[in-house]
């Protein structure tokens, strides 16, 4: 078994959102990564955070799915009013 828990952490901070690349650990030694989203609510004080984990062998096909939406925003983003 290993550390468990967050094993590396990294984030993004851009206007009123940050954004946390975290790899964490599970109490079996399996490594995922946690991606969170992190912005200020209109209740002062507070953070909505919304996540999603991907697993290691999901990993290859979800950045594959991931750079074609990229993809596609640099390509239709100067063509949008």
């Amino acid at each position: 078994m290993g550390q468990r828990g967050e094993v590396f952490s990294t984030k993004l901070i851009s206007n009123d959102r940050t954004y946390f690349f975290n790899v964490k650990e599970n109490f079996r030694g399996d490594v995922y990564l946690n991606l969170v989203e992190s912005k200020a609510s209109e209740d002062e004080g507070r953070f909505i955070r919304q996540s999603i984990i991907v697993y290691p062998e999901d990993l290859g096909e979800f950045i594959r799915e991931f750079q074609k939406a990229v993809d596609y925003i640099k390509i239709n983003a100067e063509k949008r009013p």
